[in-house]
């Protein structure tokens, strides 16, 4: 995955006068050396099928004679890399790459920021030594030379080779990945190099082994180290450092000194195709194409993960559940989110999914959580699908790949069946109806062991937008007269006529129930607008309970249905799933306060004479 910040790369080539770049220029092009040379060569482009880096080239030439210092400076600027051609025979001309032309070029530039510069040395054939002996102080002295390259214009030695350096120069740059003065690498690169090795580590054990070696070899270069190259890559790394190597696999430093010595060695390629096709670009930062896929989900249609997606998360689950207990702690948790810049899950996780007697999340949980960012904000999913290193591990183009774009629902309407998996609900009610121990039951839990806040809304404020779920369910409490009147005033505002399944609720039916001011009672109410009788939750039953939430899901999945006689007995969970979502309260209001809860059922079991799906 390449990711380049211009549409060809321009390279620009300066001097004095006599050097030989304009000979060099005519005979990269003409392939033989020029017996009549013009001041200034044309500005030539080289298209980018004949460039070893399938990049369009764009060559400019620079003559003193010919053009002001202002014009040089404007070249300048636009270029992406300088050759400084001097005349390996004339001592003067190399002189002046130290004194005039690096202070031209990057005089003015910081640190990081500098265009990089090829040291180009002509007529070598007029030499029978090399100048690199006094090219070499002056390569220590300023970091932005990336190599010196000796040749001929006149006999066409090492000419393909200087422009291949030029764009290498550019495309694949030292300055992002390597500190030539401290002779280490930039803590950016250390950043996205460790990133990569945690997600090649597929057992977790901080060390690659042959064959996680051989899967990041052929996931970045298409092909397998061979047994022999293998074993000398180890060899190199041991001899060099002190932990590098530990029970016959690569360590981190390990990985870091041999991309240092890529680096050292001029093979800056290698370690720049290992970054982009983990997603890096030019700035060792994960690309927008690579994190944010395009995906296309029209109106009506919803979001879900599909098998791939379970099989990628599985796979993760299993190797940070260091000790394999079917839960993650924090520490493990931590370390699954380690390769983001940012803990992608809040504290509020442990209140919204299943969790073990240690509150760790368990498995269930965790698949649960992530069904739910699916549903909710895909987006960001796929976001977090591109940290964690899907399409590398997977072999796919993208994370689009693990999730599914379900039909629109007013066609699953039309057809009078369903593909979907995932469905909102939305419990709805007053303040103090027992919303949250409505939803903490779900989850198995008492209301003893968490603690989440209510939001003040005023009745009018349920806009339309927060209302949109695949079933309502309407909570009252029967302790309370004035409970009824905010669920009928609720489902005629917002689901009436909209042809959203609701599901009435009276809540704490421990208690003395009491007569609703409400004009009719709520089985009367219901029974007008064609709904289910209303059902009955208390916290003190919580095993009679699960009717509801089957009932709930029975609605989402057939909303046409009016009439919910589906018994508990027919249908049997594998998950359950559900977090608390709390709008804002505005500034002008908190009467009828309410807080507003998403559910997402997932994989609902018949248990009837029809064989087992997952609906």
């Amino acid at each position: 995955m390449l990711s380049f910040s211009f549409l060809f790369l321009f390279i620009f080539f300066i001097n004095s006068a006599k050097v030989g770049k304009t000979s060099l220029i005519m005979s990269l092009v003409g392939e033989e050396f020029p017996e009549a040379v013009p001041l200034r060569a044309e500005e030539i482009t080289i298209p980018a099928d004949v460039t070893p880096e399938k990049v369009p080239t764009h060559i400019v030439d620079y003559s003193e004679t010919e053009q002001s210092e202002e014009v040089l400076r404007e070249e300048i600027v636009k270029a992406n890399v300088v050759c400084v051609v001097y005349d390996v025979t004339q001592e003067e001309t190399i002189d002046k790459i130290r004194t005039k032309w690096i202070p031209l070029v990057n005089g003015g530039a910081e640190k990081g920021s500098k265009i990089p510069i090829i040291l180009v040395g002509n007529k070598s054939d007029l030499r029978s030594g090399s100048s690199m002996e006094t090219i070499l102080p002056i390569m220590n002295q300023f970091s932005e030379i990336e190599t010196c390259v000796e040749c001929s214009a006149k006999n066409l030695k090492n000419i393909s080779e200087l422009f291949y350096y030029a764009q290498k120069a550019v495309l694949h740059p030292t300055a992002p990945l390597y500190d030539p003065e401290d002779k280490q690498l930039k803590p950016q690169c250390v950043r996205a190099l460790s990133r990569i090795f945690s997600i090649s580590d597929q057992d977790n054990d901080r060390i690659l082994s042959d064959a996680e070696l051989n899967n990041f070899q052929k996931s970045c270069f298409g092909n397998p180290l061979a047994p022999q190259a293998l074993e000398d890559v180890k060899t190199v790394v041991w001899k060099n450092t002190s932990d590098g190597v530990q029970d016959n696999g690569l360590t981190l430093n390990g990985f870091l000194f041999l991309n240092t010595l890529f680096i050292q060695r001029g093979r800056h390629e290698t370690t720049w195709t290992i970054l982009r096709k983990f997603g890096y670009d030019d700035t060792l930062e994960l690309t927008d194409d690579y994190l944010y896929p395009q995906l296309r989900v029209p109106v009506g249609c919803t979001t879900e993960l599909n098998h791939l997606g379970y099989q990628f998360l599985q796979r993760l689950f299993e190797k940070y559940d260091e000790d394999k207990d079917s839960a993650l702690s924090p520490a493990e948790l931590r370390n699954l989110f380690c390769v983001f810049p940012y803990m992608p899950w809040s504290e509020s996780v442990y209140s919204s999914v299943h969790t073990t007697e240690e509150n760790y999340i368990s498995q269930h949980g965790y698949l649960c959580q992530w069904t739910l960012s699916a549903y909710l904000d895909v987006h960001r999913c796929l976001e977090y699908l591109g940290y964690l290193g899907y399409p590398i591990l997977m072999e796919q183009d993208s994370q689009t790949s693990a999730v599914t774009v379900t039909r629109e629902k007013v066609l699953d309407l039309e057809k009078g069946q369903t593909q979907r998996s995932v469905f909102l609900c939305k419990v709805i009610g007053p303040r103090g109806t027992g919303k949250t121990a409505f939803l903490q039951a779900f989850l198995g839990r008492s209301l003893a062991t968490v603690s989440l806040p209510e939001v003040d809304v005023e009745t009018e404020f349920l806009k339309a937008a927060d209302a949109a779920c695949d079933v309502a369910c309407l909570m009252y409490d029967v302790s309370d007269p004035d409970s009824f009147n905010y669920c009928a005033s609720i489902y005629k505002q917002h689901y009436m006529d909209r042809g959203v399944p609701c599901v009435v609720v009276g809540s704490k039916v421990d208690l003395p129930e009491v007569k609703q001011h409400h004009g009719m009672s709520p089985a009367e109410f219901c029974y007008k607008h064609r709904l289910p009788a209303p059902l009955r939750f208390s916290t003190l039953h919580t095993n009679s309970n699960m009717h509801i939430y089957t009932k709930l899901v029975w609605a989402a999945m057939y909303p046409y249905v009016l009439c919910l006689s589906l018994t508990h007995s027919h249908t049997r969970y594998n998950w359950l799933r559900g977090i608390l979502y709390a709008p804002i309260s505005p500034d002008n209001g908190t009467a009828n306060e309410f807080i507003l809860i998403s559910l997402c059922l997932i994989h609902l079991q018949r248990n009837d004479n029809q064989p087992s799906k997952k609906n």
